[in-house]
């Protein structure tokens, strides 16, 4: 169970992964130790996984292809999802999996340096994998919003209207 003071920690990282020892201790009313105990803690637990810098790819010349996959399988007895989605979550441009709802029991992100290596991908070592049924490939063509951060916001039209 998460404590107060572990949650607004994690608040405070999530929303900037910058903020400072000292600032957090401010922010918090607590001592610069104990900040860092509660992280360190965190960390050990496996609660806190990185602190990840999220960048806006679409505005730096790399060319990145980036596609959602849903992914249908058969469960393994006694293992269920979890055996499958592991061998999925192994390959290297596999970058999230999740399992969810709906048609699909799988969704895999993924990302190559090109379609043509993402297709190969798909063709060679997701489809070939036991237990898995069909797959469904969505290309990301522009992104709008990254984990609450707007992309690009919508520029204001400042000019006066005209009337006749």
């Amino acid at each position: 169970m998460v404590r107060d003071l572990e949650l607004s920690i994690l608040e405070i990282l999530f929303e900037d992964a910058r903020t400072t020892i000292p600032q957090m201790a401010v922010m918090t009313g607590h001592s610069e130790e104990e900040i860092t105990a509660v992280i360190r803690s965190l960390e050990a637990q496996k609660i806190i996984l990185k602190y990840p810098a999220m960048i806006n790819w679409d505005k730096v010349e790399n060319e990145m292809v980036e596609a959602l996959i849903e992914v249908r399988v058969t469960p393994q007895r006694d293992a269920g999802f979890d055996a499958i989605a592991e061998q999925i979550y192994r390959f290297e441009e596999v970058s999230s999996v999740y399992l969810m709802s709906g048609a699909y029991d799988l969704m895999v992100m993924l990302k190559a340096s090109s379609v043509k290596k993402l297709a190969l991908f798909v063709a060679e070592k997701l489809s070939t994998l036991d237990n898995v049924i069909s797959t469904a490939t969505h290309f990301v063509l522009k992104k709008y919003k990254i984990e609450g951060v707007i992309c690009e916001g919508k520029q204001n039209d400042d000019r006066l209207v005209i009337s006749p």
